[in-house]
């Protein structure tokens, strides 16, 4: 302070210009008009240093933002700073300083909840074909069962997951202890009564849903699914990325349900529900502009009822399946569908010398009466398709 009163009475004095006390004392001239103004302005004062500190800091949190921020992540220890920041500012819309990402991820390096990973190359897997690929909610759902794990006290549980493809909205998580038609089918007929028909249901090509030796590749349980007016689409056999969507959904359920696995079947299964309450209406997923699915599904205005009236090509003539043996009569000739249809009825169409056999909109194959008694399978074909 003494050396800058000194300087600054030598200027007013004008013993030496600025130009010579720049260079006797070893300060640049800009520094010696700053503190010539101040000290005009404020006298003695305005020659003490100012403090450096920003009116704001865009860096710094409160205490309470940093809690909320670890708070998350302990919660949810396999989301990123993407989602965490998303869902602060959602639950703080008024707020004006919501962290940004760069900062959660700088208050989740602080207390060593985050670490730095490399991003893994997909392994090259094919883009999903177009036809998989849904627009609107309800366009496709698709189903898998999750491999199953024992509970605390040894108890099976596998999990049936029912999701739809465009929103990412999962429709059901429930454990079964079997996985044959007659256990799985309640579950979809309170799904369906919830949530309306979907156009398409997608699934892998195992049993209860796929058979790779029936006809049509039809089982019970979709066949029933037909009957309803939905279309049946199957991933292709050794192609689980026609299905990634499902799978990824998959790979969170090992982390957050399988890892922490519940002491037995009931707690299991409310583990389960409230995972399924946070994905779909917590979890923002970056696939869908960071909204969470809830905010976009929207249950199906198609309706189940017994079955679809009509659905068959023009000109079919239709023939009861033996509820019994699976097998029809077609101009005293009987021939054996599939045990899975029975019950059922199919369209018969003229085709050259015999039929081409229809059940709904899926064609089956044809017959020529009279020289087998069998129904030559189809390469698996759908009206309007």
């Amino acid at each position: 302070m003494k050396i800058r009163e000194e300087l600054i009475l030598k200027v007013l004095a004008k013993e030496s210009t600025v130009v010579e006390l720049a260079e006797e004392y070893g300060v640049a001239r800009k520094t010696i008009y700053k503190w010539l103004k101040r000290y005009q302005t404020r006298g003695l004062t305005g020659l003490v240093d100012e403090s450096r500190r920003p009116l704001s800091s865009p860096m710094k949190t409160s205490a309470e933002l940093a809690l909320e921020i670890v708070q998350l992540k302990k919660e949810h220890m396999r989301w990123g700073p993407k989602k965490i920041a998303t869902v602060i500012a959602k639950r703080h819309p008024d707020d004006e300083s919501t962290p940004s990402i760069v900062t959660v991820r700088r208050v989740l390096h602080g207390v060593g909840l985050m670490k730095r990973t490399r991003r893994r190359d997909s392994g090259g897997l094919a883009p999903t074909p177009a036809f998989f690929i849904p627009t609107e909610p309800n366009d496709l759902w698709t189903v898998d069962f999750k491999g199953w794990w024992h509970t605390q006290d040894g108890a099976k549980c596998e999990p049936l997951t029912i999701r739809d493809a465009a929103s990412r909205f999962v429709l059901a998580v429930r454990l079964v202890t079997r996985t044959r038609a007659e256990d799985v089918r309640p579950i979809f007929e309170e799904v369906f009564a919830k949530y309306g028909l979907p156009k398409c249901i997608q699934s892998d090509n195992g049993p209860p849903f796929a058979s790779m030796h029936g006809l049509g590749g039809l089982t019970k349980l979709s066949a029933w699914w037909v009957s309803l007016g939905i279309r049946v689409v199957r991933s292709r056999p050794g192609h689980p990325q026609d299905n990634g969507g499902h799978e990824r959904m998959h790979c969170d359920m090992r982390f957050e349900l399988e890892d922490c696995r519940a002491r037995d079947l009931i707690a299991q299964q409310r583990a389960c529900d409230d995972w399924l309450t946070t994905f779909n209406h917590l979890r923002p997923h970056e696939a869908i502009g960071m909204k969470t699915p809830g905010e976009i599904y929207r249950a199906s205005p198609r309706r189940p009822g017994r079955m679809i009236v009509g659905g068959y090509p023009d000109g079919c003539r239709l023939v009861d399946i033996g509820k019994s043996n699976g097998n029809i009569n077609v101009d005293g000739w009987k021939v054996y569908l599939s045990h899975a249809l029975s019950g059922y009825a199919v369209g018969l169409q003229g085709h050259e010398r015999g039929y081409r056999v229809w059940f709904f909109h899926v064609l089956l194959g044809t017959f020529v009466p009279g020289t087998h008694e069998t129904l030559q399978p189809a390469i698996v074909e759908e009206l309007g398709a």
